[in-house]
């Protein structure tokens, strides 16, 4: 068995810090706008995931008539077309396509919230208390954007996706600082030569 650290190469992350510094900066930037504008960074979020259903709907429709004489090439097919027509329709009216997903993240998350609660309550596996907290936080939050609905669409999903760039950012930076600095503190991890 052979040890590495989960730091290893550390030395070049360390002469290219200052990458990762910008990376950082730009994704905070990047999370500062989409707060400030959140119908903005919806509206491009929504127009995005549209195009990646439409390009994927014609990858899979193509695909399909690839091996045309298969029994799953009309699944494969319909599947396509099923992408092709969603993405076109959340490409073509973005605001109904934000309000359909901030219902679908609506019903994640109040679900999800309850779901938490429950196995904690069930499993009591150690700090459960804290994972019950979490899914009660979880769960309002998806109540909140259920019951501000269809308003909530407007700004759920650019405030989510501002929040994750913010977070993403802050996390790049620190990464930046630690590896200018060098610190460690990476545990040895065995890793076994074979398969």
């Amino acid at each position: 068995m052979t040890t590495h650290t989960l730091h290893t190469g550390l030395e070049e992350i360390r002469r290219k810090w200052g990458w990762f510094l910008v990376l950082g900066i730009a994704l905070i930037a990047l999370g500062t706008v989409a707060l400030t504008v959140p119908y903005l960074a919806t509206l491009a979020s929504v127009m995005l995931f549209g195009w990646l259903l439409v390009i994927g709907g014609v990858f899979e429709a193509v695909a399909a008539f690839s091996a045309p004489k298969w029994i799953g090439a009309l699944l494969h097919l319909l599947s396509g077309i099923l992408g092709v027509v969603v993405g076109t329709l959340t490409i073509t009216h973005p605001a109904a396509g934000a309000g359909a997903l901030t219902l679908l993240l609506a019903a994640f998350f109040f679900i999800s919230g309850f779901v938490r609660i429950g196995a904690a309550v069930m499993l009591r596996f150690p700090a459960w208390g804290w994972a019950v907290f979490g899914g009660i936080v979880t769960a309002l939050l998806g109540a909140l954007i259920w019951a501000e609905w269809p308003s909530s669409a407007v700004w759920v999903i650019g405030t989510f996706v501002a929040i994750d760039l913010l977070l993403r950012g802050w996390t790049w930076v620190m990464f930046a600082f630690a590896a200018r600095r060098g610190s460690s503190g990476a545990r040895p991890v065995e890793v076994s030569g074979g398969l």
